[in-house]
């Protein structure tokens, strides 16, 4: 039975205030000088500097308080003598494995949003996809640790449970091959990279297409172009394929347009005029293929096609140099009193036939 008040020694209140009184001031010193590094570490490139000290506020606070709250304890069970006295040690020891923990998931987090801050000024130095795989790892690999080390702290036999982990997880595994597919799926994606957020994509053989919104363990979300959003199994990813209109070099200028048969005599002319002006179109890349021919005699008219490449790979320009060249082709054509054909059909009546026979009565 614990002691009563009266019986307790006076200077035991004032050991306990000293231990609070210096905690508190120890907190408020570490706050500020963390502040201090802070804006000295704002002023370097690395990305680790400040992600650390953002990182360590909180963890410190609450190691700051752990390892007083042991002290202030250790003192009342040298006065009092507290029967619980052997849960403390323990209990500290989970609690700095806890802020340990805290301190390393804050880490990677910061880390990772510094990189992708430097992504926005430059899209080279590190893909978003990666930095997303490599933040989810770390903090599992890290909860992991975490999990294991408390249970080996509070006496539980860490062989025991990992051989325990191997029978279950066979047993897992047949109940949760899907999940598993889709897990696998994923860190293929990551590792890969066929694609990453952000990038439009599209499938043939499922009518997907949209563009990346986020890629998960387990599926991946993309928003398609009527804005309905469209969570695909990463499992499935390993199974179709997969294009990425994002990472093209170019875009293609291809169309067939056809002249008059009349306009035969001026098609050779016209050709010559449309190559001229696509060779120096200033949206046009002069590296690519281009080509402009008349290639075809038609039901109706006489084809002549370009193919060519736009020096932009972004949708709503690409459209814009295309009508530009397209209304220049059709300003070609009238400047040399051509026309562009529409479908016609002409019909010969031969003058000895039953038709021409009966229109002469």
């Amino acid at each position: 039975m614990l002691p009563s008040f009266s019986d307790l020694d006076i200077p035991w209140f004032w050991e306990v205030a000293t231990v609070i009184l210096a905690i508190v001031a120890i907190n408020i010193a570490a706050y500020h000088l963390l502040r201090q590094i802070e804006k000295v570490a704002a002023g370097t490139t690395s990305i680790w500097d400040d992600a650390l000290i953002r990182a360590a506020r909180r963890p410190v606070t609450l190691l700051l308080w752990t390892l007083g709250a042991a002290v202030i304890l250790r003192i009342i069970h040298q006065h009092v003598g507290i029967p619980y006295f052997d849960l403390v040690e323990p209990s500290r020891n989970v609690l700095i494995i806890i802020a340990l923990t805290w301190l390393l998931i804050g880490l990677i987090g910061n880390a990772g949003a510094n990189l992708l801050a430097l992504r926005l000024v430059d899209e080279s130095i590190v893909d978003r996809t990666t930095v997303d795989a490599l933040s989810k790892l770390g903090r599992i690999s890290v909860l992991i640790v975490a999990t294991l080390t408390i249970l080996q702290t509070l006496g539980v036999s860490i062989a025991g449970v990992l051989a325990f982990g191997g029978i279950g997880g066979i047993a897992i595994g047949f109940a949760a091959k899907d999940l598993f597919a889709n897990l696998l799926g994923g860190l293929t994606i990551y590792l890969d990279r066929p694609f990453s957020v952000g990038e439009w994509i599209r499938s043939p053989d499922k009518n997907i297409e949209g563009v990346v919104e986020y890629i998960g363990w387990r599926h991946t979300r993309i928003r398609a172009f009527n804005k309905n959003p469209i969570y695909v199994p990463n499992a499935l990813f390993t199974n179709i394929v997969v294009e990425n209109p994002s990472r093209m070099s170019h875009r293609r200028i291809k169309e067939t347009i056809g002249l008059r048969y009349c306009d035969i005599d001026k098609i050779a002319a016209i050709v010559t005029d449309v190559k001229a002006m696509l060779s120096s179109h200033p949206e046009i890349d002069q590296d690519a293929t281009l080509i402009v021919n008349f290639n075809t005699f038609a039901d109706s008219s006489l084809d002549f096609f370009i193919y060519t490449f736009t020096r932009t790979r972004e949708w709503v320009l690409y459209h814009e140099v295309k009508q530009d060249v397209l209304l220049k082709i059709a300003a070609i054509i009238a400047e040399h009193g051509a026309e562009i054909a529409f479908p016609t059909r002409s019909l010969h009546i031969e003058s000895g036939s039953p038709a021409s026979a009966a229109s002469s009565v």
